[in-house]
């Protein structure tokens, strides 16, 4: 009996924790308390918290793979959703059934904007290279500069499996700090009669329009950079959901529970790439340091064209919103118009800036298509 006991006692988790672990649950602990206490995206940081909390449980064996013998954690299981690039389209899917394109086809020029944000995709990408991160390792880095935690994803799999879960949590992070991060760097390159810019309400947009825009952007997407097709056809497929008006149950489950299900297994799986012997390294300090980087450029860039499109308009344009050239699909876009309101309360900006916002989540699509097609 005393044998019995000793071999359970001698079974319990306190005597597997390393130090490591202990570091990784406080990390864990932290992506909660911000999602919880500080509302930071926690449909994305609760998921990702608790899957990394799970992760660095000793001896819970859910990162067990099957060995023929045992049955395999549930992380391997989760994973697949993953390894077989099932999760990212799905998002892509709900994505596009939530996503309304009108702002920007009521003012196409901010299809610039969302391409200028991509600027910090291939500064990072350059800056991983010299910090002697391989062109392939770097460019799966580099793709956090689009703010799209998906992408950054699918991006990862194909390119440097080895660094999803730094890079994933880089990217969902920074998505989640858009908040924090982007309002200084937009008082830094605007000036105050710039912020003050009230622009014209967008025209009405045609259904017509509305309609053939996602299959035509499939088309000339994917005929110009076929290895974006996974997340672009997804997304422009769920934006004709929404746009047909026919099919409103499968709208409604790409917007609700289908995106629902695999954001959490999504969240919880990049979680669950956190293990301390896997997460504790230089290397996820650097791609820390460099998700910083190339969302920060792509921030810029998208401001810097804005302040170019104010000048070019004669004042027409407001360039807070090339902040939201990044695909953090609404936040950014919140985020440009709360910095609007500081200097003018009755400056509405949340329409104006949704229209780069989502041109980024097809420009991210792009970028990554271009990568793969010149990396693959």
């Amino acid at each position: 009996m005393l044998d019995h006991l000793e071999k359970f006692v001698q079974g319990m988790g306190f005597w597997q924790l390393t130090g490591g672990q202990v570091t990784m649950l406080a990390i864990a602990g932290l992506l909660i308390y911000l999602a919880i206490r500080r509302g930071f995206e926690p449909l994305l940081l609760l998921p990702i918290g608790f899957g990394a909390f799970l992760a660095n449980l000793p001896g819970s064996g859910l990162l067990t793979p099957p060995d023929g013998e045992t049955i395999g954690g549930l992380y391997y299981y989760i994973s697949k959703g993953i390894e077989l690039e099932i999760f990212p389209p799905l998002i892509f899917l709900g994505i596009g059934a939530m996503t309304d394109f009108g702002p920007l086809l009521a003012n196409p020029k901010t299809f610039l904007l969302g391409a200028a944000a991509q600027f910090g995709v291939f500064t990072a990408l350059l800056t991983a290279v010299a910090l002697g991160f391989s062109l392939k390792e770097a460019a799966a880095i580099g793709i956090i500069g689009g703010a799209d935690g998906p992408t950054a994803i699918y991006l990862s799999l194909k390119l440097a499996p080895h660094l999803l879960g730094p890079i994933a949590v880089s990217a969902y992070s920074y998505m989640a700090l858009v908040p924090l991060i982007q309002p200084p760097l937009m008082r830094w390159i605007t000036n105050e009669k710039e912020r003050l810019v009230v622009m014209e309400t967008p025209k009405p947009v045609s259904k017509k329009i509305k309609i053939i825009f996602p299959l035509a952007v499939t088309v000339v997407g994917v005929f110009i950079v076929p290895p974006a097709a996974p997340l672009l056809a997804m997304l422009m497929g769920g934006n004709l959901l929404k746009e047909s008006g026919v099919v409103e149950r499968l709208t409604n489950m790409a917007q609700n529970e289908l995106i629902n299900i695999v954001t959490f297994f999504l969240g919880t799986c990049v979680g669950m790439t956190m293990a301390a012997d896997v997460f504790l390294r230089w290397e996820t300090l650097k791609i820390l340091s460099l998700g910083v980087v190339a969302f920060s450029f792509s921030t810029i860039g998208g401001l810097l064209v804005g302040k170019l499109m104010y000048k070019v308009t004669g004042g027409k344009v407001n360039p807070l919103i090339g902040s939201a050239g990044v695909s953090a699909v609404p936040m950014a876009a919140r985020v440009s118009h709360n910095v609007g309101q500081e200097y003018n309360p009755q400056n509405y900006l949340l329409m104006h800036a949704m229209g780069p916002n989502v041109a980024g989540v097809v420009g991210t699509a792009i970028a990554a298509g271009i990568l793969l097609a010149i990396l693959g």
